[in-house]
């Protein structure tokens, strides 16, 4: 099982055109439908605001939105304590409390994220500046992320 952040389906669905690519959004949807792929509640409500028709695709698919629980605030804490942010001082440049939580949604379920945040190649000192790769890649942290083009290509499909 996999938790797609909203800037990955939001890239596949701006550069791979449901239009052009089919075959691509019919296995796609499979995924989301069997539940292989699935949301936190806030990447959905990202999606929502960022591209309405992406969003109504994933409905239209049965997306299945994962609640923040307990366990994802605990684990979401968890890992903002890692990174000394405090209160609301997020830094401009590294993750946001959805992105935290979208973390803590993927490592609470012990599935892979999907996500196309920029990796960073040389990390910053400060941890607060962290993008969502790097936060993924902490020791204590440990969930798998790809981007998106990295997904299907692990996924072997090959869309004629």
């Amino acid at each position: 099982m996999l938790v797609f952040d909203a800037s990955s389906i939001v890239h596949a669905w701006d550069n791979y055109p449901f239009e052009i690519f089919p075959p691509l959004w019919a296995w796609l949807g499979t995924e989301v439908n069997s539940g292989q792929v699935q949301m936190s509640m806030v990447a959905a409500e990202e999606v929502g605001h960022v591209s309405p028709d992406c969003s109504a695709w994933l409905g239209g698919s049965g997306l299945h939105v994962l609640p923040i629980s307990n366990a994802v605030t605990q684990e979401a804490n968890r890992i903002k304590q890692l990174l000394a942010i405090t209160g609301d001082s997020y830094h401009p440049h590294g993750v946001d409390e959805n992105d935290l939580f979208i973390i803590a949604t993927a490592r609470t379920c012990g599935c892979s994220l999907v996500s196309n945040e920029a990796s960073q190649l040389l990390l910053p000192q400060n941890p607060a500046r962290y993008r969502i790769p790097a936060v993924c890649n902490l020791v204590t942290v440990g969930v798998p992320c790809d981007p998106f083009l990295e997904y299907l290509r692990k996924s072997g499909k090959k869309f004629a």
